[in-house]
């Protein structure tokens, strides 16, 4: 029997093992940028072409490297980061395992050139798919330039995997965004084709925050700051008012890094435990720094993924401080007395004139009858004899009774229906109720509503006869560089359901015209919930996507619980809901009402 097990040849082994460390464009901006942070560079420029498929280059002016070094660089486990295995616990740098460089160099092709500070010339390399093309001196800049271009042109199997321009560039900015989060020291700079995405210069963090997603993010933080022997944790935490069901930023970063712990994320939603509405979470941007021998970062090739030694009382601290800042804040319940319109009471002064002081006095009227002096009342009752025993025995006597067919001055407790409304009645302002041949119905207005107009804006969509109301004053819209990002791959959706949108330039939209039925409703709160929806909902196919949208334009655009619905409103939702092939569920499957049949009623009376 022959040998059958052989050692794979390098350039095979390389493709494969660069499956773990590159997976999408998005895997070589990371590295590339966290391989500049490294190098101590104060200015890190990245340019994208085509989402990364033709090009990914990160221009940094770090200390650059020399010939020999710029080669091994590109050797598997060669790295300046580590010596000795107990170097792993005392990592103070991104990158340490040796992996990134190669792995990229295996799966495109790339040029690196790059020079050491001080140094007269440079030098540039070319290594295409593992092999090294081309090493030559090099008139450039200090630091570094790569540039990767073709990426997976030898994995064609793997470049037909990658997802649309829109998708892997909304994959760039994520990673893009957590590195500038981590380091707010440092200005970055992304361009993609020929348009200046972001740029953001050395700032304090809140303001590095405010530049990444927006102005309005300013008002929603809160800081949270403690030090303790065991960890320090600093960063912001978003105010009660400003949770939402979708599209919140939630960061945690260690060290400088970003990494992902939903263990943590269980400390910073208990401490808004009670304070806010289910199912609704806030932003929060934490930083922990603490010491490198207490956590592995060897976890996993993306380094996302941190076991902490002191889990359990870096949890407590971290709830703590969460807590601590929303009661600093006012931001939770506290006990507060409304001091205004309060009673002035003096207050005593015992060298007063004693004499000065008088004894109040009241003045009655014995002769003063509440009963003869009110005004006659609708139905003539002897209210007085109703208290003429009263001093006798204790007790009212009772008035007489009516007849039957006396008018009555109190409505019955069960008021006949008017004909408006025989079948409908609204309860607490957010159930109507109504009688079915089957029994009893409680229908949720709010729901209800949502499902109506839901199946409505499908059938629009699929009919093409969406209708748009055109605004007075177009509104003007700033868009985060993500939810740009996001925008040209919905434009065709949201036009269908009514929408008009035009680019201003930049992240800017004006819009001009909404769908028809969004009685008061703000756009650009509209649109960025939408936003928000959709890029919850992705990768999704394009009916889904569409059928997300619909169902986030009926939650903005239904009726609220507590609004007051007349006899008519009811009538006309009732009829509607019934008409509707699903209406006992939402669409995301919610109940939109509850049955209770003759059989049920019957036994609760028993």
């Amino acid at each position: 029997m022959s040998d059958i097990i052989h050692l794979l040849p390098d350039h095979i082994a390389n493709q494969i093992a660069a499956g773990e460390v590159i997976q999408r464009p998005a895997s070589v901006v990371k590295e590339l940028m966290e391989n500049a942070v490294d190098a101590g560079a104060d200015q890190i420029t990245v340019i994208i072409k085509d989402a990364g498929r033709t090009l990914v280059q990160v221009i940094d002016n770090g200390k650059g490297m020399s010939e020999t070094d710029a080669r091994m660089a590109f050797e598997r486990h060669a790295t300046s980061k580590i010596a000795a295995a107990e170097d792993l616990f005392s990592l103070r740098t991104m990158g340490f395992r040796g992996e990134a460089l190669p792995s990229i160099a295996a799966v495109a092709q790339v040029e690196l050139r790059t020079r050491v500070r001080g140094a007269e010339l440079g030098t540039r390399l070319e290594i295409d798919g593992s092999e090294l093309v081309d090493l030559a001196p090099d008139a450039c800049a200090e630091g570094a330039i790569f540039s990767v271009k073709n990426l997976f042109f030898n994995i064609p199997a793997r470049r037909k995997f990658l997802k649309s321009n829109e998708t892997e560039f909304r994959n760039i900015l994520t990673e893009f965004e957590h590195v500038v989060l981590a380091h707010p020291e440092i200005t970055f700079r992304l361009v993609h084709g020929d348009t200046e995405v972001m740029n953001l210069p050395a700032a304090p963090l809140r303001r590095r925050i405010v530049d990444v997603f927006g102005k309005s993010f300013n008002r929603r933080l809160l800081p949270v700051e403690t030090d303790t022997s065991l960890v320090k944790i600093e960063g912001f935490v978003g105010r009660i008012d400003a949770v939402r069901r979708r599209g919140y930023r939630n960061y945690f970063f260690v060290n400088g890094r970003y990494m992902r712990h939903p263990y943590f994320h269980k400390a910073v939603i208990r401490a808004y435990e009670n304070l806010t509405p289910p199912g609704e979470l806030p932003d929060y941007f934490i930083y922990l720094t603490l010491d490198p021998a207490t956590i592995d970062v060897n976890i996993h090739p993306t380094k996302t993924e941190i076991k902490f030694e002191n889990e359990q009382p870096i949890w407590q601290i971290l709830s703590s401080a969460v807590r601590e800042t929303l009661g600093k804040f006012n931001a939770a319940p506290s006990i507060d007395f409304d001091t205004e319109g309060a009673i002035d009471i003096p207050v005593y002064n015992p060298a007063a004139d004693r004499t000065a002081v008088r004894q109040p006095s009241v003045e009655v009227n014995t002769r003063y009858n509440p009963f003869r002096a009110a005004p006659p009342l609708a139905a003539d009752r002897n209210w007085e004899k109703l208290y003429q025993d009263f001093e006798r025995d204790g007790r009212p006597a009772l008035p007489e009774v009516d007849p039957p067919t006396a008018p009555s001055t109190t409505a019955p407790l069960f008021p006949e229906p008017t004909p408006a409304a025989s079948n409908c009645f609204q309860f607490r302002n957010r159930y109507i109720l109504t009688a079915l041949k089957s029994g009893l119905v409680m229908i949720d207005q709010h729901r209800a509503h949502v499902r109506i107009l839901y199946d409505r804006y499908l059938r629009n969509v699929r009919q093409h006869t969406a209708a748009s109301q055109q605004l007075l004053f177009p509104e003007l819209v700033e868009l985060t560089a993500s939810e740009a990002a996001l925008l040209p791959s919905l434009l065709d959706d949201l036009h269908r359901l009514g929408f008009e949108l035009s680019p201003m330039g930049g992240n800017s939209f004006s819009v001009t015209a909404l769908p028809t039925g969004l009685p008061d409703t703000d756009p650009k709160r509209l649109l960025k919930e939408l936003l928000d929806s959709a890029a919850d909902a992705l990768p999704a196919a394009s009916d889904a996507l569409t059928e997300r949208l619909a169902l986030a334009l009926a939650r903005s655009a239904a009726i609220r619980p507590g609004r007051p619905l007349s006899a008519e409103e009811m009538e006309e939702m009732v009829a509607t809901l019934f008409s509707t092939d699903s209406n006992q569920l939402t669409p995301d499957g919610k109940p939109v009402l509850i049955l209770l049949t003759d059989d049920e009623l019957a036994t609760r009376f028993k």
